[in-house]
């Protein structure tokens, strides 16, 4: 029973069964230590570990359960974060080595609280691109993030560890941080559940940004309960993020089973339809088909976006980051650097322009959603590629994977709107995902359409082997 729990098990089912005693927390938590110290080596998900506090919150947790207390919808369910949250004791790396040597933070973030107060027991720190700034997790200074599903390949990114590590069944449960799509990018690649809420939906206390109006927090989990649950538990106002001020949502999880026939889903079309390889676009139609979305729907200026988006990522980047450019460039990983550096000298008109068409194509993606409640799209427009791949062909052109493999989700990000990515399981070849997205604060309207498909069979994480990647999977991809 541990073994199942601790592997496969979605996080809500191990919470039911710690509360209601069938298995401690602590035996759960030292059987999950004990897993990621067998199958990390190979997947280089963890930046660190935190066994003695995860094993004191366990077994403060069975006391709760033995005193006739609930100690929480997440009681026992381990779980892990990217290494830019503050951990209370640990150092935030956020992908650097410049920060390896400044002091350990003194208080978790105020997400990473959230989960603990819930019950949920914290077991390590994840890797990530460095300061987030990257699609696929190739870490020149702690080493790439191996995809579970095959490990010659990019587990995706920034928060490749967060999504390689739930998908390996490491941890049911993690957090992650979107800018981009650093949230669903990765959840897509291996093939586990990601959501971008609404700007500002979460707080973002005790997180280190790259882009102070870009970033989002977001969970991965294996199945769509789990997704809304952690949502549930994240979301709200914080007078510590002054972003993060809307009033307190309504509860997703009773709505996970309610009807979404009379939801008006549609296919985003123009780029979302075009750039991308024939699997991925094959395996969208079927989900559309599926859903009976038979209709089209184009954004305009897609190209423009994407540019927009570019611009005012790498000029906030840099502007934050600035202080280390200038005083130990040389410890930045040269492609973070030289991003970095174009940001600095960009000039601000060009940002402002940027901005201006911001605040255009934000209009013109809420006239999308006058009639339409749930727009579909690929999460990404290949399936994992091969880590140090540097461009690949896509529909006669030649394109930079690391760039490209974020042009579905980018768009999102930059306007703020909610999105949601499902793994779509595919026997013998590597998961892709289908991305869900709804007008702001509407995150249960996603949450219900993911969590039709996944009860129909259409989306669901798929397993990974013991060994790691399946011998099917490596065959499936050339």
């Amino acid at each position: 029973m541990i073994e199942a729990l601790t592997r496969t098990a979605a996080a809500h089912v191990v919470a039911a069964a710690v509360r209601a005693g069938d298995v401690s927390a602590e035996a759960l938590v030292r059987a999950a230590l004990q897993h990621i110290a067998a199958r990390d080596q190979a997947l280089n998900c963890f930046t660190a570990l935190v066994d003695d506090q995860a094993l004191a919150d366990a077994r403060r947790v069975d006391r709760e359960v033995a005193a006739g207390r609930d100690p929480g919808p997440l009681a026992g369910v381990p779980f892990a974060v990217k290494n830019l949250f503050d951990v209370a004791g640990l150092t935030t790396l956020a992908g650097s080595r410049i920060n390896a040597a400044r002091p350990p933070a003194l208080h978790d973030a105020a997400a990473v609280a959230a989960l603990r107060r819930a019950g949920a027991v914290l077991v390590g720190a994840l890797n990530m691109d460095e300061y987030a700034f990257g699609f696929t997790t190739e870490n020149s200074h702690y080493g790439p993030t191996h995809n579970p599903h095959d490990l010659t390949r990019v587990a995706g990114g920034s928060s490749g560890g967060s999504a390689a590590a739930v998908a390996a069944g490491l941890v049911p449960l993690a957090l992650g941080s979107d800018t981009n799509g650093s949230v669903r990018v990765p959840a897509a690649l291996c093939g586990v559940f990601g959501l971008k809420p609404t700007y500002g939906r979460i707080s973002r206390a005790g997180v280190a940004l790259f882009s102070y109006s870009l970033d989002h927090v977001g969970p991965l989990a294996r199945s769509v309960r789990d997704l809304a649950l952690a949502y549930d538990l994240l979301a709200g106002p914080d007078a510590a993020d002054p972003v993060c001020t809307s009033r307190p949502p309504e509860p997703t999880l009773p709505h996970l089973g309610a009807s979404i026939a009379e939801l008006r889903v549609a296919v985003a079309g123009g780029g979302f339809a075009e750039d991308a390889e024939p699997e991925v676009l094959e395996a969208l139609e079927q989900v559309a088909r599926g859903l009976g979305a038979d209709r089209r729907v184009a954004l305009p200026e897609l190209p423009r976006a994407a540019a927009a988006a570019s611009l005012i990522t790498h000029a906030e980047g840099s502007a934050l980051h600035l202080p280390d450019l200038r005083s130990r460039p040389d410890d930045l990983d040269p492609m973070t650097r030289d991003r970095f550096l174009a940001g600095a000298l960009l000039p601000a008109a060009w940002v402002v322009q940027a901005q201006r068409f911001r605040r255009w194509f934000r209009a013109r993606a809420l006239e999308a959603f006058t009639d339409v409640d749930v727009l579909l799209t690929a999460t990404t427009p290949f399936p994992a590629p091969p880590i140090g791949e540097a461009s690949r062909t896509i529909a006669g052109r030649e394109v930079a994977t690391r760039a490209h493999v974020g042009a579905f989700t980018r768009p999102w990000s930059f306007i703020g709107f909610p999105a949601l990515t499902a793994p779509i399981q595919r026997p013998g070849a590597l998961p892709l995902g289908i991305q869900l997205v709804a007008a702001p604060y509407n995150e249960a309207l996603l949450l219900r359409v993911a969590a039709a498909l996944e009860a129909e069979g259409v989306v669901s994480a798929p397993a990974v082997g013991a060994a790691g990647a399946t011998a099917e999977t490596r065959r499936g991809e050339r």
